[in-house]
């Protein structure tokens, strides 16, 4: 076959390498080089690194709207395009272009979570399960049907980094079984999604970070680990502006004002909450790494109470 594959992030390399396991991608699409690093230097995306490593020719337009960039790509006389992350719209121009259409690996069950950012949307939300669907693409956001799919359970502590890791990895492996699929003339079925059970998964905004300690800790203890790597939540504590990279829910009934310092131990910080109390169990200081609370207290030895 004749494989295009369309992918920018991370998360879209271990899909990128399935794919192109028998020399069949006949190159790569990937977003223009963005500035990056304080000194704000054009760097690469990680699909295009790994399309270099491999020998993979890579297209890097800034729009794929145009004629020319319909010619460029039938040029390429595709068989399939696999799209992971690639964040350009695709034209129902481009999608009617390879012979099989087009494939989208998404990081949900679909229909729950459309969008952009399902990973740490499941998190938030307090999913117990999530998964990864093979989807034929069509015009609408995360509409078309479903190919295959397969789920997995989030761990009741796992972050967002954890999570969009082992979903990356699943997803590639439910790309390589579609492809054999494909090979072997056994196409994938269609299936539709269904009408109900729609929710979108909206781009995540770094004003989304600040913690509302009016909030239930159960709600508060999920954003933290949505939020990890990134924007990663932040709070005052103490008087000190906190990144927080573990925090952990308590029942407790306290009376106290939320964002109290309740307790400062070696287990960790616990705050008041509108509901319940989180417990601090690892945090950043400004301009510092990522520390035990432990360590912070160490520093803040007018903390320990407890």
């Amino acid at each position: 076959m004749r494989l295009v594959f369309a992918g920018t992030p991370e998360f879209a390399v271990p899909s990128l390498v399935a794919a192109a396991s028998r020399q069949e991608v006949v190159a790569v699409y990937t977003q223009p080089d963005r500035p990056a690093g304080r000194g704000r230097v054009l760097a690469p995306s990680p699909v295009k690194r790994a399309a270099i490593e491999r020998g993979i020719p890579v297209l890097q337009p800034e729009s794929l709207k145009s004629q020319v960039s319909r010619d460029a790509l039938a040029a390429l006389q595709p068989d399939l395009l696999v799209v992971v992350a690639y964040g350009l719209i695709l034209p129902p121009k481009i999608l009617a272009i390879p012979k099989f259409g087009c494939w989208n690996v998404h990081a949900s069950l679909l229909p729950r979570w459309r969008g952009a950012a399902p990973i740490q949307r499941a998190i938030e939300a307090g999913d117990a399960q999530t998964g990864v669907c093979l989807m034929q693409m069509e015009a609408g956001l995360d509409t078309g049907p479903v190919l295959l799919s397969q789920s997995l359970a989030i761990g009741a502590d796992e972050n967002g980094g954890q999570l969009h890791d082992r979903l990356a990895a699943l997803g590639a492996q439910t790309l390589a079984d579609g492809l054999g699929l494909l090979r072997a003339g056994m196409r994938p079925v269609p299936r539709p999604q269904p009408a109900e059970g729609v929710t979108y998964a909206h781009k995540l905004d770094k004003a989304e970070a600040k913690l509302d300690w009016s909030q239930p800790a159960a709600v508060l203890a999920n954003k933290v680990r949505a939020f990890n790597p990134w924007p990663m939540a932040e709070a005052m504590v103490a008087g000190e502006r906190l990144r927080i990279h573990a925090a952990t829910a308590l029942a407790l009934d306290h009376g106290a004002a939320p964002g109290s310092l309740l307790a400062a131990g070696r287990d960790g910080l616990d705050v008041a909450c509108g509901q319940g109390a989180l417990r601090i169990r690892t945090l950043q200081r400004e301009g510092g790494k990522a520390i035990t609370a432990a360590d912070f207290l160490n520093a803040r030895r007018d903390l320990q109470r407890s």
